[in-house]
This record gives C-alpha cells, structure tokens and sequence, in this order.
C-alpha cells in the first residue's frame, strides 16, 4: 500500500503575491522574450520589444501569438499526437505515490544517465493524466492540483532535459511548463504563465538542453535548444552559448 500525500496549501503558488491588488491585464497576460548578450565584463539580461503570449487548455493544445492581436482568445485549432510518440499513461495512485515507474516503462528510461536522446526526438513523448478527482464539480484543472504538479516536479528533478523531448506541437511542452510555472487561470485563453517564472524556467532548461543535447553529440544543439525557447516565447541570443561553451556543464 503506498502512502496518500495531503496538502494543506498548493505547492507553487497560483496567485499574485499579497503585496499586490489588481494585477494589470498587460502585466499578466504577456511575457517578453530575452536576449543574452555581454557588453562587457559583466552578462546581463535584455528584454525584447515584441510581447508574446502563450495560452493552454484543458486538451493541451496551445496558441502563442508573437505579436499583439485585436482578439487574443482566437486559438489555433487542435494538433493531433504526432505519430509515434510514446504515451505515458498515470492515474491516481501513480500520482499520490510520486511513482515514476510508468514513465521509465513506457519510455524504457531507467536510468536518466544512460539516456540517448536521438532515440526520443523523433518519437517524441506525451501524457495521458487519468485523474479523478474527489469533488466532480471542482472547478480546477489538471495544473492546478499540488499532487499532479508534485509528481511532475520529481519527474523534471530526475529527467531535468525531458522538455527538449516532448511533443511539442500537441501542447506537450506548455503543459509541462504548466506543472512547473507558477501561473493564473484565464476565462479565454487558458493557462496565463507568471512572465518572469516562465522566464526562469526557460533559461534553467536551455543551460541543460543545449549542454544534453551537446554532449550526445545531437547534430545543431543551438537550433534545438532555440526551437524549444521559442514555443514558449523566448527568443536566445548566441552570446549565452558563448558563456555556455566556456564554463559547461558536468553532465556525469
């Protein structure tokens, strides 16, 4: 029998801190991509001009705009899996017990160190979350439950790169980001990313994306590792892989 996990509070907060009344709609609702650069001595962080947004929904398909439109609730219409890809199927118990073990089973990922991604960047990977929960007529998505977001948090601690391997095109990567990103509900467009939490978790992941992909020798690791900043609406210059080549990452 494994043990209930309870939580009095959520894990990640899902609202505006305390010191804070009426949140602008600018403010919440869009967030910036970055550009690294170094004018001198010093690396600093440069915010672009161009707003983007990046919107989820329930069917973890998504919609990111990189410029402002008159109706931003218009949503792309709904990409399919892609054919393929690995299905990890978890549920209740799976959840409640921060088991990893469907994942390694579907994906045959038992040990994160012995992982070869020019076997999954095709395939790609997605999830199927069978949760039910205890009150039918809760209001709240998947993301906003502290147990599923807790199992995903233990799943990126484990497989920190598994972002660059999602099926990205069938919202895959935003509703990862979802479980992991602090964020606030939104009638029309979904799920709305707190912008400067989205924006540590993007730069978290491109130093180890790009650092993975590199070191298994995946051809165009920047290309990628851009790719996979720019479905969340990040734009990386190449003086951060510059810095990134000359202090890397120990990925034994």
């Amino acid at each position: 029998m494994g043990t209930s996990i309870k939580f009095n509070k959520p894990l990640l907060p899902l609202s505006p801190l305390p010191t804070q009344t009426t949140p602008s709609p600018i403010s919440c609702l869009s967030c910036k991509p970055i550009s690294f650069f170094r004018p001198s001595s010093s690396a600093v962080y440069h915010r672009g001009n161009v707003a983007v947004s990046v919107a989820f929904n329930p069917q973890g398909n998504f919609d990111m705009s990189l410029f402002d439109e008159d109706d931003q609730s218009k949503a792309a219409p709904p990409m399919p899996p892609a054919d393929g890809r690995i299905e990890v199927v978890i549920d209740n118990n799976v959840i409640s017990r921060l088991d990893l073990s469907p994942f390694q089973a579907a994906t045959g990922m038992k040990s994160p160190l012995s992982v070869k991604p020019k076997q999954f960047l095709d395939r790609t990977i997605g999830f199927t979350i069978n949760y039910a929960k205890e009150d039918p007529r809760d209001p709240r998505e998947l993301s906003e439950f502290p147990d599923i977001r807790l199992w995903f948090v233990r799943l990126d601690a484990t497989y920190p790169w598994l972002p660059v391997l999602l099926d990205w095109r069938a919202g895959e990567l935003a509703r990862y980001a979802a479980m992991l990103v602090p964020h606030q509900m939104n009638m029309k467009m979904g799920v709305v990313f707190n912008p400067e939490a989205l924006e540590l978790f993007v730069m978290k992941k491109v130093f180890i994306v790009y650092s993975w992909l590199k070191h298994h020798n995946i051809p165009k690791p920047k290309l990628k590792t851009n790719d996979m900043a720019r479905m969340l609406g990040f734009g990386i210059g190449d003086e951060l892989y510059d810095l990134i080549e000359n202090h890397p990452l120990d990925l034994s």
